[in-house]
C-alpha cells in the first residue's frame, strides 16, 4: 500500500509540474505576443532582416542565448535550481520567439512564400530576439498566485537596506538593468529618427540628455517609493545610492546602446562625436527601460 501511496504522489507531482510548466509556456507566448508586438509592427524592422550583416546577426542571437539563460534563473517558466532548468526555460522562451515571430509575420503578409531563404531566416531572428526577452517577461507580468511568493521574497529584498559591498544582489540589478535597457533599445534602435536626432542636437542637448536621463533614472526607481524600488533609511545619504546604483545603471544603458546600434549597423561610417551623440539619444530611452526592469522583473 505504501508502495501505491508513493506511486500516486509522484504521479501527482509530475502532474503538478508539468501544469506549471504548460501554464508558464502559455504565459510566455502571451508575453512574446505582448512585448513583440510594436517590433513585431515596425516596418525598419523587417528590412534589418534583409540587410543585416549575417555576422552582426549571429552575434546577436549567440548573446541572446546566455542573457535568457541567466534572465531564465531570474524569472523563468517555473522555479529553477539547476543550471539546466534554466538551459530548457532559455531555450523554450527562444524557440517561442521564434515560432510566435514568424507566426505573426506570415499573417502580416511580411513573410512570402517566394521570398529567398536567407531573408526569411533574418527577419524572423530579428524578430524573434526581443520576443524570446518579452516571452520570459510574461512570466514577470502575467503571472498569477502561483509566483505571489517570489513577489514577496522580491518585496522583502528591495525593502532592506543597500548592502555595503559589491554582491549577487547588485550584479543581478546590474544585469536586470542592462535587461530592461535592451529590450526599450530594441524597440527604438532600427528607427531612422535615432540617427536624425543626432544629427539635429548641438553639443549641449547632449549634455542636458545626459543629465535627464540620469535624473529620470534616479527618480524612477530610488527617490519615488514605487513598487521593486529600494527604500533607503530615512537618515542616508541618497550620494552613495546615486553613486552606487544610479550611474553605473546609466552606462550599463549607454553600452546597451552602443551595443544595439552597433548591430543595427546605424554607427557604419560615422565619426566619433555623431557616434557619442546617437548612444546618448538612444539611452534616454534605455535608462528609462533600465529603471523600470527594476521595478516590473
Amino acid at each position: 500500500m505504501g508502495g501505491t501511496a508513493s506511486i500516486e504522489n509522484s504521479k501527482t507531482q509530475a502532474d503538478g509540474e508539468l501544469r506549471r510548466f504548460l501554464v508558464g509556456l502559455g504565459r510566455g507566448a502571451a508575453g512574446a505576443m505582448l512585448f513583440g508586438i510594436p517590433m513585431l509592427m515596425t516596418m525598419e524592422l523587417w528590412e534589418l532582416g534583409f540587410y543585416i550583416e549575417q555576422s552582426r546577426l549571429l552575434i546577436l542571437l549567440l548573446v541572446n542565448i546566455p542573457l535568457l539563460i541567466v534572465l531564465a534563473h531570474l524569472i523563468g517558466f517555473e522555479r529553477t535550481s539547476t543550471f539546466w532548468q534554466a538551459v530548457r526555460d532559455a531555450l523554450t522562451a527562444f524557440a517561442l520567439g521564434i515560432v510566435m515571430s514568424g507566426a505573426a509575420l506570415v499573417m502580416l503578409g511580411v513573410l512570402k512564400a517566394d521570398m529567398p531563404m536567407a531573408t526569411i531566416i533574418g527577419k524572423i531572428a530579428i524578430q524573434a530576439v526581443p520576443a524570446s526577452i518579452g516571452a520570459m517577461l510574461g512570466r514577470s507580468q502575467l503571472g498569477g498566485e502561483d509566483n505571489a511568493d517570489d513577489e514577496d521574497d522580491e518585496t522583502s529584498q528591495s525593502s532592506d537596506a543597500v548592502p555595503d559591498s559589491l554582491s549577487t544582489n547588485y550584479v543581478r540589478e546590474l544585469f536586470l538593468m542592462a535587461i530592461g535597457a535592451l529590450f526599450l533599445n530594441l524597440n527604438v534602435a532600427p528607427t531612422e529618427e535615432v540617427v536624425l536626432i543626432s544629427y539635429k542636437m548641438m553639443n549641449w542637448h547632449g549634455v542636458l540628455t545626459i543629465l535627464v536621463s540620469i535624473a529620470i533614472m534616479h527618480c524612477f526607481v530610488y527617490a519615488v517609493s514605487f513598487r521593486g524600488g529600494h527604500r533607503m533609511p530615512e537618515d542616508s545619504s541618497r550620494w552613495p545610492i546615486f553613486f552606487r546604483y544610479t550611474l553605473p545603471g546609466y552606462m550599463v544603458a549607454m553600452l546597451v546602446s552602443l551595443y544595439v546600434l552597433w548591430i543595427f549597423g546605424r554607427l557604419d561610417g560615422m565619426a566619433a562625436t555623431p557616434v557619442l551623440i546617437s548612444v546618448i539619444v538612444l539611452s534616454f530611452p534605455g535608462a528609462i527601460g533600465a529603471a523600470a526592469a527594476r521595478l516590473i522583473l
